[in-house]
């Protein structure tokens, strides 16, 4: 399977980043990670590409890393659907005290906007 990690520096998506690289060194999958520059965070994409390197290194995992520029949900959505890519893996979605599912902008747009299916790590 093909899979594009997006990640922007929330611990959001370390979580999802550290739960795609346990799959891949289970299953041997394609990784694809995309650094995307989200707005919510401060984090820098050089910051962002060392802590993916790392977590990469300590599973022993490799990966394409990539950095997309411009909006960052439309940017993965429309890699995801042009290099054909099988899933695409976002950290997101806190749940409200009401039992809600809040979703940060990046993954509401990818959720509704993607014809890749998605996959949420909350």
């Amino acid at each position: 399977m093909k899979l594009l990690l997006g990640i922007g520096g929330s611990d959001d998506s370390i979580r999802a980043l550290e739960r795609a690289v346990d799959r891949v060194a289970e299953t041997g999958d394609d990784l694809t990670v995309a650094i995307l520059r989200n707005p919510a965070t401060e984090a820098e994409p050089a910051a962002i590409e060392d802590r993916v390197q790392a977590v990469l290194d300590d599973a022993g995992v490799s990966a394409a890393v990539r950095h997309l520029e411009g909006d960052p949900g439309s940017q993965l959505v429309d890699l995801a659907e042009r290099e054909s890519f099988d899933r695409i893996v976002l950290g997101g979605g806190e749940t409200s005290p009401m039992g809600k599912i809040k979703l940060g902008g990046i993954a509401e747009f990818v959720l509704l906007n993607s014809h890749v299916s998605v996959t949420l790590v909350r």
